[in-house]
């Protein structure tokens, strides 16, 4: 999963998390002993599914789960990591910048805050909400012929049956699930991929009322001061 040239970051990473991660708040206590299998090999098997020199946006990253470690894994992609609280983007910034990894981006806000200003080849997530709420996040940065690539539970087919009116409604494609990593952890990771249906008619509702989304960002910068 981490060629010889990038291991020793991706250990120092899991370091990072294990100890400044923990101290924040970032990760329980609990997690610190199987951090390696249970979130960063977790993560790392993800790049599976991702095309070469992609643009990916990871949306409430946390500490940078999963995007921070595909973008160690695979330094090939452009990697935008995009989280609300502020203690946490501080964190992602030291690690960004001790581990100079120039190909990652780190936004301070919310999914919706990039709507209708960037698009990106894959979105990904990790454990951040019910397939139906996690597609109004993320589709609208999905670019034409791109894809949500979330990783997902036992639940995931539960939740696309919930989702079918909104897939019908964004004009979304059928969702797929998968699962990647097999051999390489255990139990493999489960993955739902969402395309369009039909990348010349996107049917992204807030893409017609510019005024509405200018007025969610000015609430959202809003939000990110008090805070």
């Amino acid at each position: 999963m981490f060629a010889s040239d990038r291991l020793a970051l991706a250990e120092r990473y899991t370091e990072l998390l294990a100890t400044e991660g923990v101290l924040r708040g970032l990760i329980g206590p609990r997690e610190a002993p199987r951090l390696w299998e249970r979130h960063v090999l977790n993560s790392a098997v993800l790049g599976e599914a991702v095309p070469d020199g992609a643009s990916v946006c990871d949306i409430g990253t946390g500490a940078g789960l999963p995007g921070l470690v595909l973008a160690i894994a695979r330094p090939d992609l452009a990697v935008t990591l995009v989280e609300p609280l502020l203690r946490r983007t501080t964190f992602l910034d030291e690690v960004v910048a001790e581990l100079e990894l120039g190909h990652v981006t780190v936004v301070r806000g919310r999914a919706e805050d990039l709507h209708g200003t960037r698009t990106f080849d894959v979105v990904t997530s990790r454990a951040v909400a019910p397939l139906e709420r996690l597609l109004g996040w993320s589709m609208p940065l999905v670019s034409p012929t791109g894809a949500t690539v979330a990783m997902k539970g036992r639940s995931v087919h539960d939740e696309i049956v919930e989702a079918r009116q909104f897939l019908a409604r964004w004009r979304c494609g059928d969702p797929e699930v998968f699962e990647v990593g097999a051999g390489l952890v255990d139990p493999p990771t489960t993955l739902v991929r969402v395309p369009w249906a039909d990348p010349s008619r996107i049917g992204w509702p807030l893409a017609r009322n510019p005024e509405r989304r200018r007025r969610r960002r000015d609430r959202s910068a809003v939000e990110r001061e008090v805070s």
